[in-house]
Formats: C-alpha cells, sequence, structure tokens
C-alpha cells in the first residue's frame, strides 16, 4: 500500500490529508495546539483514530502512541553520535536512512522491510510516499513518518 502527502497550505498546525495510490484520500492528520507536537489522525469518514503527543522536549523527544484511545507504545529519538535513529517500543520496529533527504526505511525487529520513505516531486510540490508492505502497518508506519518529520521540524527552527 503506497501512502503519499504533503502539507496544507496556510496552515497554522501540521495538517495532512494523507491518499493511497488510487488518490483516495485515506486519513487525514491534524495539528492541535499543545505542549509539543499533537496529532490527531482521521479516517476518510472523520472517525478519530489515533493520536501521536510529544511527550519529552529535548533532544532526544519521545512520543507517545494512542490509538483507540489508549497509549500502546512510544517513538524515540535514540542518543547517536553520526547519524540519527529512532526506535518504536510497542512492536520493535526501528529506523534506519537519511532522514533530512526524506530517503529512509522503517524494518521490524527481523530486519525485514515494512515501510519505504523517499520523497518525490509531483507538479512541482514535494510529495513524501510511504510504501508500506503489508497495509495493516500502514497507521502505525505514518506516525512514525509525522514523529520524524515533527523531530526535524524542531531542530530546523533554531
Amino acid at each position: 500500500m503506497k501512502l503519499m502527502f504533503k502539507q496544507r497550505f496556510f496552515s497554522w498546525f501540521d495538517s495532512y490529508d494523507i491518499y493511497d495510490e488510487n488518490g483516495t484520500a485515506v486519513y487525514t492528520v491534524c495539528g492541535r495546539p499543545a505542549w509539543g507536537h499533537k496529532l490527531e489522525i482521521y479516517d476518510n469518514n472523520g472517525n478519530h483514530l489515533a493520536t501521536l503527543r510529544e511527550q519529552v522536549l529535548t533532544f532526544l523527544p519521545r512520543f507517545a502512541i494512542q490509538i483507540g484511545g489508549q497509549t500502546v507504545g512510544t517513538i524515540t529519538k535514540e542518543f547517536t553520535f553520526f547519524k540519527p535513529s529512532f526506535s518504536v517500543d510497542c512492536n520493535g520496529w526501528h529506523v534506519e536512512g537519511s532522514f533530512m533527504e526524506w530517503d529512509y526505511s522503517i524494518l521490524s525487529q527481523t530486519g525485514s522491510v515494512v515501510a519505504r520513505i523517499e520523497k518525490q516531486l509531483f507538479h512541482f510540490t514535494d510529495t513524501y510516499l510511504i510504501d508500506v508492505t503489508d497495509g495493516q502497518d500502514s497507521l502505525l508506519a505514518l506516525m512514525v513518518v509525522l514523529a520524524i518529520d515533527a523531530v526535524k521540524c524542531s531542530q530546523n527552527k533554531g
């Protein structure tokens, strides 16, 4: 399953429409005022699915993953010297690649690719592509990408 998105123009907070490969909107992401990043994810019918909320506001941020109103895990930026690294503690996923260039993969505990993330040029604007191996992982893979994007945006503000 392929998910594509770009930030909405003139949005005060993070705001995205997420499309599948057929051009159908499958998720909507809306940023909410909060201490740190707080992103709410809705399906195409407007039903709330999940929340991604920043819990630790340091150079090693941690985000809570809430699905169905319950916290199911966290996404954490790990301490490394040479390249950023992220882990997802609810299922053992980790992330490898070049985050600033939008060229990275989400890997399972066994090292198999869960999703591949890349940036593409589409109608003169940057579109981000999440190529998810198993469609059932799409919501969680999207949350990982949104957390990494929030970290990148925070680092570029100073």
